[in-house]
C-alpha cells in the first residue's frame, strides 16, 4: 500500500496573462518538479479534490461534497473537454466507506467539472493518457460552506479508503490560496445572474465572453494597483502552508469563513482541498510536506503555491 500526495493552486488566468519571465520560469520549474513527482510515482489510481466555479454545481441543489462516479470537463478556459477516466465501482465504494465514517457526501453520476479540477491534471499528465481519476468536488465557492472540521473528516475518510486499497493512489488537491476573484454573490446578483447561478443555464457568448473578460480585467488592474478587490495575502498564504506542514487539523479547522474572506479572499476558500488532502494523508499516519513552489502572482489573482506530501513514517 502506498499512497502520496501533491496539491497545487490553479487561475484561469494562467494561459492568458504573461506574469513577467521570471515567474513563468518558476511557474514552469515547479510543475516539472510535480510532473517528475507524479512519474516516479506511478499512481495506479487518483483521487482529486478540486472546487467548482458555477460551471457543474449549482444552487439548484449544492452539495457540501460529492463524488463522482462518472465526469466529463466542461472545457473552460481553454482546458481539454470530454470524459474523465472514472472508475465507477471505485467511486461507489469510496462513497460507501465515507458514509460509514459519519460523514454525508453526494455523488453523481454525471459530474461537469471545470478547470478547477482539469488545470492541475494537464500540468503533471498526458490529458490523452490519464491515469482511472475519482474526482471529489468540495464546495468552496458557494455559501454557506462546511465547516472545516467537517472537510478534516472527509479527508480522513478517503484516506482510510485509499489505504485499503493495496494500489499506488495520488491524492490531489487543486485550489486557493489568497484570491479574491470577483464572484457574484447570490443575495446581491441581478436576476439574470442570479438564475444562472439557480440553474446553471449556460448563458449566450456574449455573456461568456462578458464574464471572462471581467476576469481578464481584474489581472491587469491587480498590476497597476487599480482593483478594488482584496490584494493578495502571501503572510495568510505562508500561515496556511505551516499549518499543512505541520499536519495542524485543529488549527486548520479553527477558521472560520468570515476569517478566510477577510484574509484570503473569496477565493481563498478552496484551502478546503488541501486540508481534505492533507487529512488523507494524515489518516495513514506522520507525513512530509515540501512546498515545492510559491509566489503571490498578481497578474493572475493568485497566491500561487504547489506542494508535495509523503509519508514519514
Amino acid at each position: 500500500m502506498t499512497v502520496a500526495a501533491l496539491f497545487a493552486s490553479h487561475t484561469p488566468l494562467m494561459d492568458y496573462v504573461d506574469p513577467g519571465a521570471e515567474i513563468r520560469a518558476g511557474v514552469e520549474a515547479g510543475f516539472a518538479r510535480l510532473k517528475r513527482f507524479v512519474a516516479d510515482f506511478a499512481p495506479e489510481l487518483v483521487i482529486e479534490f478540486g472546487p467548482d466555479h458555477f460551471n457543474g454545481f449549482f444552487y439548484q441543489l449544492m452539495p457540501a461534497f460529492c463524488v463522482g462516479a462518472a465526469a466529463h470537463s466542461v472545457g473552460d478556459w481553454r482546458m481539454p473537454k470530454g470524459s474523465l477516466p472514472v472508475p465507477a465501482d471505485t467511486a461507489e465504494a469510496l462513497v460507501r466507506h465515507v458514509h460509514s465514517r459519519d460523514v454525508d457526501v453526494a455523488i453523481s453520476y454525471r459530474m461537469a467539472v471545470d478547470h478547477g479540477i482539469t488545470q492541475l491534471l494537464v500540468h503533471v499528465f498526458d490529458w490523452s493518457a490519464l491515469p482511472p481519476i475519482v474526482p471529489i468536488f468540495v464546495n468552496g465557492a458557494a455559501a454557506p460552506r462546511a465547516r472545516l472540521s467537517r472537510v478534516v473528516a472527509l479527508g480522513r475518510a478517503v484516506g482510510e479508503f485509499a489505504g485499503s486499497l493495496g494500489k499506488r493512489v495520488l491524492i490531489v488537491g487543486s485550489g486557493g490560496l489568497s484570491h479574491d476573484p470577483p464572484f457574484p454573490a447570490l443575495a446581491s446578483a441581478p436576476p439574470e445572474v442570479r438564475e444562472r447561478m439557480i440553474t446553471g443555464i449556460d448563458p449566450d457568448p456574449e455573456g461568456r465572453a462578458a464574464r471572462q473578460l471581467r476576469v481578464l480585467d481584474e489581472g491587469r488592474k491587480m498590476l497597476d494597483g487599480t482593483s478594488k478587490l482584496l490584494p493578495l495575502n502571501p503572510d495568510w498564504d505562508r500561515a496556511v502552508l505551516a499549518k499543512l506542514a505541520a499536519a495542524d487539523f485543529d488549527g486548520l479547522a479553527a477558521l472560520d469563513d468570515e476569517a478566510i474572506t477577510r484574509e484570503g479572499g473569496r477565493g481563498g476558500h478552496e484551502i478546503r482541498t488541501w486540508i481534505a488532502g492533507c487529512a488523507a494523508m494524515s489518516a495513514l499516519g506522520p507525513y512530509r510536506a515540501d512546498v515545492q513552489f510559491y509566489r503571490d502572482i498578481a497578474a493572475w489573482v493568485a497566491g500561487f503555491g504547489m506542494m508535495t506530501v509523503e509519508r514519514s513514517g
